[in-house]
């Protein structure tokens, strides 16, 4: 699972960090890409990364904040462009699909692959597949606004060959029997448990991503347990007054906010153009304080979370 920051900005586009977007990649499930936010510029920031929009299968947009949408309608037309034929879907607060047809239809943008927008308003699962659950929570952030939490399902434990072997289980499709069925049987007339052939199934990987938000339980709730928490710090705890009144966070809220969900690492973006290179140091450097396993982002920056045995 590899995580690519396209922008890790707040509010305007900057010269070193542009506005929000997060690309996520699947090299173990044929490459497949999904995006979490959609700033300006996003499309543009994907020509220096490995990102290939042919891949996206699903957009999910935490608000209706321009820096987080108003690179959207470029993406969906650049897929197209580029020949992409397979669906694509679109998930995000209501209001959204009215945004993304209205500026498709008003610039005469022609989509000509499948394309879907699916709103939301509550809490709860918002997407499923064959490998993934992803669910969402209402953050608090003065207009509708989700963070979401990504959960791989379990994966099959690896076929343990030697034993099979040594139980005079000669090796061929049979073998595929013993992953997919709980009890096999051979041509031979023998009937076999599978559990004993096949070892401890692998604990999928958990990940959040907070979009803009005050503190709050939500938060806390979308984080708990994940091997790791994107978290937006848009201020430095010096400005939490300011973090309060505009419906933000900082470092070190989100810091926190790590350490009581027992998060295993905490990756912090979304931060305000006011705060150059010294102070974005200091600000990675008081959360670090509070959660020791803080990084903080920067744009075209990758990051690879690999699965870890369950915590």
């Amino acid at each position: 699972m590899n995580f690519t920051f396209l922008g890790t900005g707040a509010g305007l586009p900057a010269k070193e960090r542009n506005v929000t977007s997060i690309a996520v990649r699947f090299p173990e499930y044929d490459g497949n890409l999904w995006l979490f936010d959609c700033g300006e510029g996003t499309q543009r920031q994907i020509l220096y990364t490995p990102v290939k929009l042919t891949k996206l299968k699903v957009i999910f947009i935490t608000h209706l904040h321009g820096d987080h949408l108003f690179g959207l309608p470029g993406v969906l037309g650049s897929r197209s462009f580029q020949g992409s034929e397979s669906p694509l879907l679109v998930i995000g607060p209501r209001g959204l699909k009215q945004y993304v047809w209205t500026a498709l239809r008003a610039s005469g943008t022609h989509i000509r692959y499948p394309l879907k927008v699916r709103e939301i308003s509550e809490s709860g699962t918002v997407f499923e597949d064959e490998h993934f659950i992803v669910s969402a929570e209402a953050l608090e952030h003065g207009i509708s606004c989700f963070g979401y939490r990504i959960v791989e399902k379990d994966l099959p434990g690896e076929l343990l060959v030697e034993k099979l072997k040594k139980a005079g289980i000669p090796p061929g499709p049979v073998y595929q029997k013993f992953k997919e069925q709980s009890e096999v049987l051979l041509s031979d007339g023998r009937c076999f448990k599978s559990a004993p052939f096949v070892g401890e199934r692998k604990k999928g990987r958990r990940v959040a991503i907070i979009g803009d938000t005050r503190p709050c339980e939500q938060s806390i709730k979308l984080a708990k347990h994940t091997d790791l928490l994107i978290h937006e710090a848009t201020f430095r705890d010096q400005d939490k007054a300011m973090a309060w009144n505009y419906r933000h966070s900082t470092s070190v809220q989100a810091a926190e906010i790590a350490r009581e969900a027992s998060a295993g690492a905490l990756i912090l973006t979304h931060l305000s153009s006011r705060y150059q290179k010294e102070e974005q140091a200091a600000l990675l450097n008081e959360a670090k304080k509070v959660f020791g396993s803080t990084l903080l982002a920067r744009d075209l920056w990758g990051y690879e979370l690999k699965r870890q045995p369950r915590r």
